[in-house]
Formats: structure tokens, C-alpha cells, sequence
């Protein structure tokens, strides 16, 4: 716990570059790996790791507390709400969206807010690899994770990129997020697309997805698993993308 302390005061340098904004709901068996991963992380930018305790009932806000990094309490449940409380406490001019559940590479803030150093970029996106909970092995989700890279291309060149964009793994500015509504989206949409559709058009900007293997973030599987394991959840996603 001190390591992970020492790190986040280490990468907090006064007004933050960069805002870490992570929902979270029970994560007490997460939250700290997440924490640690980012406490780790290298670059020059001045970081504050805000989490958003959305009504949990364990000792998530208590670890985090622990940990040095900050608490923004969310009584509305979901993580759309929880999400925009991040984005209206965050002071960063760069908001980097993360997960309780994900683990982070040193690289990966500043990869990842390189490319917004570019005006006629709104919003990026990155690559990421799963975490094996359940019986799937790792192998299995290697394949899966090819056919998502080649389904990224396809949706970038022929549909929408934008469904491309996932809340654990994606940047943007914060006043442009802000002017666009957050993360508020219609009914029968995803969060975190739904802002990258409204700041490319809203903007006339351009989405980019960060490849560098550098970036690859880490994630848990278990929504995968709550979905019915990878069969169910790669038809549902599959769904949801073509509708």
C-alpha cells in the first residue's frame, strides 16, 4: 500500500496535465492491482487518479482512501452517472478513462494523450487483451482479440468507428467533453461511444486508435462471463454493433 501511495503522490506534481477517472462498484478484489498499475506509470505530466465510489457496499472507498488517490462519491447508480461525476470533478485538461478492473502499462497516459496534442484530434481509443477468469484460456481470447483488431478496421474504413471506443481505454479533453453533454447518450447506446460520435461530429474532428503495443491495456473478462461466456458475448457485442 505505501508503494502504491508513494507512486500516485509521485505523479500528482500540482495542477494535473492528465485526470484518471475510474467508476467504481464493490472493486475491493480490483481496485488496488488497478491503483498499483497506475501508481507505476512513467511521464512528466502532472496526474490526478480521481475514482468514482458509485454506492458501493464493500471496502472499495476505504482502499482507495488508503491508496492516495481521491474519492468522488455517485449516488445515482450506473456508469453513465458515474462517469460524469468524474468528468465534472476532474481539474485535468486531458481526462483518460479507466476501469477498476483493468490493469494499466507505464506508457499508456502518455501514449495515449499524444495524440490529442494534435487539434483536429477529439477523442482515441486503444488496444487491449483480456484477463482470464473463467475457463476460457488465453489462447482462445488471443484469436478473439485478432478478429476485434479486424473488426476495428472494418468499422473505421466502412461503418462507424466510433463503436470502436470502450470507457476502460480512451482520452479526450476535458472542456470539449464537457461541451458536447459528457457522457449522457440515448437510450439503447453505449456511454463512451456515444461521446466519441457527438465530440467527431459536434467538432469536426477525427477519432484515433492508439496501436502501439506499449498502450495494450490489461482487462478483466468477467463482463465477457456475465455476458455467457465468449460465444454468447461475442454475438451480443456483434448485435449491439450491427444495430
Amino acid at each position: 500500500m505505501k508503494e502504491i501511495r508513494a507512486g500516485i503522490e509521485r505523479l500528482n506534481k500540482g495542477n494535473p496535465d492528465v485526470s484518471i477517472v475510474i467508476p467504481a462498484y464493490n472493486e475491493e478484489e480490483n481496485i488496488l492491482q488497478t491503483l498499483s498499475s497506475l501508481a507505476a506509470s512513467s511521464t512528466i505530466k502532472s496526474v490526478e487518479i480521481l475514482v468514482v465510489n458509485n454506492n458501493s457496499t464493500d471496502n472499495t472507498e476505504e482502499l482507495v482512501r488508503s491508496a492516495g488517490a481521491q474519492i468522488i462519491t455517485e449516488k445515482k447508480q450506473g456508469i453513465t452517472p458515474a462517469r460524469n461525476a468524474g468528468l465534472r470533478a476532474a481539474k485535468g485538461f486531458y481526462i483518460l478513462n479507466a476501469d477498476a478492473d483493468t490493469i494499466y502499462p507505464p506508457d499508456w497516459i502518455d501514449l495515449m494523450t499524444a495524440p490529442l496534442e494534435n487539434e483536429k484530434t477529439a477523442m482515441v481509443y486503444g488496444t487491449f487483451s483480456f484477463i482470464p477468469t473463467a475457463s476460457t484460456s488465453r489462447a482462445v481470447y488471443f484469436g478473439y482479440e485478432h478478429i476485434s483488431d479486424f473488426s476495428k478496421w472494418i468499422n473505421k474504413k466502412f461503418r462507424e468507428e466510433a463503436v470502436n471506443i470502450y470507457g476502460f481505454n480512451s482520452a479526450f479533453r476535458r472542456e470539449e467533453g464537457i461541451q458536447v453533454g459528457g457522457f449522457d447518450h440515448p437510450p439503447g447506446t453505449n456511454e463512451d461511444g456515444w461521446l466519441g460520435l457527438k465530440l467527431r461530429v459536434s467538432l469536426n474532428k477525427k477519432l484515433h486508435h492508439v496501436r502501439n503495443r506499449k498502450a495494450i491495456v490489461w482487462t478483466s473478462d468477467r463482463r465477457m462471463q456475465i455476458d455467457g461466456g465468449l460465444l454468447k458475448g461475442t454475438l451480443k457485442r456483434l448485435k449491439r454493433h450491427l444495430s
